[in-house]
């Protein structure tokens, strides 16, 4: 396990669940049962010692919430939990290199693994808030939205980037993918899966917030951020499916702050008949399975997680504002 992970990165591995652990929040973890019985997987990405304690470091699958921001560790050497006796892992084929693509074969398309039910699910109304309704009204078509609008206007503590950098100063290349070796953006998504949504205005804003959280820790966060846009178009923190305002998203974020991307799943969705609550910002679920037809909330419950906020937001144009603003902050979100 430890030369794997060495050479190579974080391996999957079966273990039992005995209740001690779900019920985790930190530290060395040692179950004292003796639970033999194997009911989960995880990836193991490390190990070290505490004091005289050896231990591995493990990333879960229940939400950044939970144990030391969604990781656990546990006593390393004892098979403990069943971790050391029933691992797996895969060496990655080179296709960044090589340009090696997989062809899907036709007995692969036709697998009964594929799930071809088509759902349908009809997009429920989306009814903003009294405080929002004409501002929305007035500000959003669909997923276009005119310009960025500060309702409350802009907030600014600090010098400008522009007053600090002039355009002779700027590099000739500025990537954040790949800035001094490291690669300091958070992922790409897909605001149209699991079906159509408008909600560019909080898709653009969250993913260029992430990343300059990503930016200005240093990468030093337990693992590079994500920012939930569903809690975004939950709370209508700009909009809904049908459209809305960046600029808003940012006047929420200074606020009432951005949860975490596992607090909630992208479900492309507005809410139906109901304002977000505490539930629909950040939730977890417990056994068992919803029945089909249901969903599911009968055995789901809000959950506290870190929030991630801002401190100031304005609006800019022109293409060395920009050039400066990308090149000492980070990514910055535009309407197109």
């Amino acid at each position: 396990m430890m030369n794997e992970i060495h050479q190579r990165g974080p391996i999957a591995c079966n273990i039992a669940v005995p209740q001690t652990l779900d019920d985790y929040t930190g530290g060395i973890y040692e179950d004292l049962t003796g639970d033999q019985e194997i009911v989960h997987v995880v990836s193991v990405v490390g190990w070290g010692v505490e004091g005289n304690t050896p231990f591995w470091r493990v990333r879960n699958s229940w939400g950044h919430h939970w144990g030391e921001e969604g990781f656990f560790r546990v006593v390393r050497g004892s098979n403990n939990i069943m971790i050391e006796a029933s691992c797996d892992w895969a060496t990655p084929i080179d296709t960044w290199t090589k340009g090696v693509k997989h062809e899907t074969t036709t007995l692969e398309q036709n697998s009964v693994l594929n799930d071809k039910t088509v759902y349908e699910f009809p997009q429920p109304e989306f009814k903003p808030s009294a405080e929002r309704e004409n501002f929305l009204e007035e500000n959003t078509q669909g997923c276009r939205v005119p310009k960025v609008n500060f309702k409350y206007g802009s907030l600014e503590k600090t010098e400008r980037s522009w007053n600090k950098v002039s355009a002779a100063e700027l590099p000739t290349t500025v990537d954040w993918r790949n800035l001094d070796g490291k690669n300091w953006l958070s992922w790409n998504k897909n605001q149209h899966i699991p079906r159509y949504c408008g909600s560019c205005w909080a898709q653009g804003t969250t993913s260029a917030l992430a990343d300059r959280f990503n930016i200005a820790t240093g990468l030093g966060l337990t693992t590079p951020l994500g920012l939930n846009a569903q809690v975004v178009v939950n709370c209508q923190a700009g909009g809904s499916c049908d459209g809305g305002d960046p600029a808003l998203v940012y006047e929420w974020a200074s606020v009432n702050g951005i949860p975490h991307s596992s607090c909630e799943q992208y479900t492309a969705y507005n809410l139906v008949d109901r304002m977000c609550t505490d539930i629909d910002i950040c939730r977890d679920c417990t056994w068992p399975p919803p029945p089909v037809g249901s969903d599911g909330m009968d055995t789901c419950f809000a959950v506290e997680d870190t929030k991630y906020y801002v401190s100031e937001y304005y609006s800019f144009k022109g293409i060395t504002n920009m050039k400066t603003e990308l090149y000492l902050h980070g990514p910055i979100g535009c309407g197109i």
